[in-house]
C-alpha cells in the first residue's frame, strides 16, 4: 500500500481527481487524431504542474482524465489551465477541421466535472478511523 503514495517536501499523499471536459454544444468534434493530440497535450500540461495523467479516454463529445496531483496544486486553477491550453492548441492545429463545427474560436464548454477519488471507499475509511485506538484505550 505504501507504494501507492507520493512523497513530497514534508508530505506523503495520494490525491487523484476524475475530470470530464465536454465539447461546446456537445458537438461531436473529437475524432481519433484530435483525441490522440489531446492526450499528448494533457500529459505535457500535467507534467508542467507536477501532476501525472494516469488514464485518459473519451468519446466524440467529451473526455475523461484521471490525474494524480500534489497537495500544493489548486485543482480549479489546474483544470482552468488544462482547458485553456488544450482548447488553444487544438483550435490552432485542427482549425480547418473545427471550422465546420464552430463559427467562433471555442472547443470546450465553460463548465467541467471533477470528483476526488482514491483507492478506498468512504465506508472503508470510516471503519479504519473508527478502529483507531483513542487515548483512553491506551494503557
Amino acid at each position: 500500500m505504501e507504494d501507492s503514495y507520493e512523497h513530497g517536501f514534508r508530505s506523503i499523499y495520494s490525491l487523484t481527481a476524475h475530470i470530464v471536459f465536454v465539447t461546446k454544444y456537445r458537438r461531436k468534434t473529437i475524432n481519433q487524431q484530435v483525441q490522440k493530440r489531446l492526450k499528448e497535450i494533457f500529459a505535457d500540461t500535467c507534467k508542467k504542474w507536477g501532476c501525472t495523467l494516469k488514464e485518459f479516454n473519451g468519446e466524440t463529445d467529451h473526455v475523461h482524465l484521471l490525474v494524480s496531483y500534489p497537495p500544493q496544486v489548486q485543482i480549479s486553477k489546474f483544470i482552468a489551465n488544462l482547458k485553456t491550453v488544450s482548447s488553444r492548441l487544438i483550435r490552432k492545429e485542427f482549425s480547418n477541421y473545427l471550422n465546420q463545427f464552430y463559427s467562433k474560436p471555442v472547443f470546450w464548454t465553460g463548465s467541467y466535472f471533477v470528483a476526488s477519488c482514491g483507492g478506498v471507499t468512504i465506508e472503508q475509511l470510516k471503519k479504519y478511523v473508527e478502529q483507531q485506538s483513542s487515548p483512553n484505550d491506551l494503557a
